[in-house]
Order: C-alpha cells, then structure tokens, then sequence
C-alpha cells in the first residue's frame, strides 16, 4: 500500500497542513450552513441513519475531493475528523437531545 496523504509525505511542511486544516474547517462550517438545525445523536449514537451520521459520511467525502482539488492535497482520516468535529463545536447549527447519553452533562 502507497502512502498517500500529505501529511505523511512532507511532515515538515506544517504551515501548508495548517492551511489545508484550517480551510477544511471553514469549508465544514460553510456546508453546516446549506442545512436546518442537526440534531447531535439522540438515544443511539450508533444509528447510522441518523441525520447527523448520514451527514458526517458525505461530509467526509465532500471534503476530500475539495482538498483534492482545491489545494492538491490529501488529508489524513484524523484531519478530517478533527476540522470537522472542531467546527461542529463552533457552530450553532446543532442541537442535543436531552437525553443525548452523556452522563457528565447537567442541564440548569
């Protein structure tokens, strides 16, 4: 198997992959923005019907061809994951269940 990712093959180069990390992130802001209010989970995380997955999965792949062919670069799994994950924290397009399966929240 061929390394392919960016990352791996220039591991020096962090200004471009910072770059290319911080338009994914920008990139998955802007897409959130195309859709209604997302609920996050609900009582199964591992519905992967649920609106937020079946999002997730097009995003993902949306994404690698945006780096592809915007930037000529391919970004690693955890890249992706992480911008993507980083700007679900950041926008208010999402909305948790009440009981969304997290034990360490307490809602006032």
């Amino acid at each position: 198997m061929a390394i392919r990712y960016d990352l791996w093959l220039d591991p020096e180069n962090v200004a471009r992959h910072h770059a290319v990390e911080a338009d994914l992130e920008r990139y998955f802001m802007e897409r959130f923005a195309d859709y209604p209010h997302i609920r996050l989970f609900g009582e199964d995380p591992y519905d992967y019907d649920a609106p937020f997955n079946r999002l997730y999965d097009v995003l993902m792949a949306r994404a690698v061809d945006y780096c592809d062919r915007y930037w000529r670069y391919a970004p690693t799994p955890e890249q992706l994951n992480r911008t993507f994950f980083r700007a679900v924290g950041r926008s208010n397009k999402f909305i948790r269940d009440d009981n969304d399966g997290d034990p360490t929240r307490h809602d006032a």
